[in-house]
């Protein structure tokens, strides 16, 4: 079983690692899955390798996209994170068809907003969407974000912008 940076009730979340490149291969494969990401898919699993080995956020900024897996059987479901990009801390995530209407989108996202605000003291986090991903547009709502109006992401205009701030109400 891997040792996982983090947990929430069903997910464990912890960094990428080369034994991965063929699970985020498999998953940018898939059409539907990168429909609203205008990321290209992988040519093949070694570029899927190359990407990890020169993935270099959680050495930047100690945190990156993680890997998300099912606690108990240490499966792959797909990945979930906090990414500095653009001059923000972006929520992100992507998960294997099969396992969509399960839930895992929002604990996830839930998961690590909650890491990133009490274990990384992040301030604010926003997340990106296309306004045709009524899905995840769903998933941002309930965990909490706001919609803020629209914006540039990975090239595209018009996407829909949401943030969640930490409350530091003191008490």
């Amino acid at each position: 079983m891997s040792a996982f940076l983090f947990e929430s009730r069903r997910l464990g979340y912890r960094e990428f690692i080369p034994d991965d490149a063929n699970a985020l291969y498999r998953l940018n494969a898939d059409p539907e899955v990168i429909r609203y990401t205008g990321d290209p898919p992988f040519e093949d699993e070694g570029e899927a390798r190359a990407f990890i080995l020169n993935y270099d956020q959680y050495r930047l900024y100690g945190h990156g996209r993680w890997i998300v897996a099912d606690k108990n059987t240490d499966e792959v479901l797909g990945w979930c994170g906090l990414k500095n990009e653009d001059g923000m801390i972006d929520l992100g995530y992507r998960f294997f068809r099969p396992v969509w209407g399960k839930g895992y989108a929002t604990e996830a996202a839930q998961a690590c907003i909650d890491f990133g605000f009490s274990t990384l003291n992040m301030s604010r986090i926003s997340g990106r969407v296309m306004p045709q991903n009524i899905a995840s547009c769903r998933v941002l709502e309930k965990v909490g974000m706001t919609f803020t109006g629209f914006g540039d992401c990975d090239g595209f205009e018009g996407a829909r912008i949401y943030g969640i701030e930490q409350d530091f109400t003191l008490e």
